[in-house]
């Protein structure tokens, strides 16, 4: 490995080693799997630094572009926030969560301190024997590690399961309908008829050009919260010169502040 590689391979073993203690102590379930989802990008980085590139694009596309992009969709748009993680559905589920991180702990040590590293064994060697990488991992997928292969996908299954637990949120009393939920906009005052749309009887048609009422003034309703709060949308004092000027185009004889004839 040139000097290159080990390069990347220290910059990315860093990152992922962050990415995976983030995803066992943040509190978010969209942050956890924002951080799984940077371990995954990461080690298909690493794969590819070690001369095996099938296996890094495989990691990218299935493990981070599918699966775990999948499961950060449901997550953000069924919502899961802090306060429903804390909830105990299982008596004991914590202490049995403790004990079998722990019991892996040990288990990842034990084996971590006995792995003997041999002379690895070289990409040319193992492409020479099956006919190529793609039909070599094929190969050994559904011949030795048939078994290993077919666990991994039941885990994968699981995980899916899980996340679908993760992001259910049950239902204590009847699904609102449109009709309760304007019943309840009445009760509560709010405002009955849509928001105005930008640009209306202004010069601009843009989303961060407020629409003018009927005395020439902006509406504030009609830009969207974000543009204001980021500084993108038009002040009311641009919009000052262009009351005139649509009073002109409109009626063209009108005589007014700043009219032609």
């Amino acid at each position: 490995m040139g000097s290159g590689e080990a390069w990347l391979f220290w910059i990315l073993a860093p990152l992922m080693t962050v990415a995976a203690l983030g995803l066992l102590v943040v509190r978010k379930a969209v942050h956890a799997a924002l951080s799984m989802a940077v371990v995954m990008v990461a080690l298909g980085g690493v794969y590819v630094v070690l001369g095996a590139p099938f296996l890094g694009v495989v990691q990218v596309f299935v493990y981070t572009g599918a699966v775990m992009m999948l499961f950060l969709f449901v997550l953000m748009l069924i919502g899961v926030d802090a306060s429903d993680s804390l909830v105990e559905t299982i008596r004991g589920q914590r202490l049995a969560a403790v004990l079998a991180g722990l019991g892996f702990a040990v288990l990842l040590v034990a084996v971590a301190s006995r792995v003997a590293l041999g002379e690895p064994a070289g990409l040319a060697g193992a492409n020479a024997e099956y006919g190529g990488n793609i039909t070599g991992l094929a190969a050994l997928i559904f011949s030795r590690f048939f078994w290993a292969f077919e666990l991994t996908g039941a885990l994968l299954v699981t995980a899916a399961l899980g996340a679908m637990v993760l992001a259910h949120r049950e239902r204590l009393g009847p699904r609102p309908t449109q009709r309760s939920i304007s019943e309840a906009r009445l009760r509560e005052g709010k405002r009955i008829t849509p928001l105005p749309n930008p640009g209306v009887y202004a010069r601009h048609n843009s989303v961060d050009t407020p629409a003018l009422l009927p005395d020439g003034t902006p509406s504030e309703l009609s830009v969207s919260r974000v543009l204001t709060a980021r500084g993108q949308a038009r002040s009311n004092s641009d919009l000052v010169d262009d009351v005139p000027e649509i009073v002109r185009e409109i009626d063209p004889g009108h005589r007014g502040t700043g009219g032609r004839d």
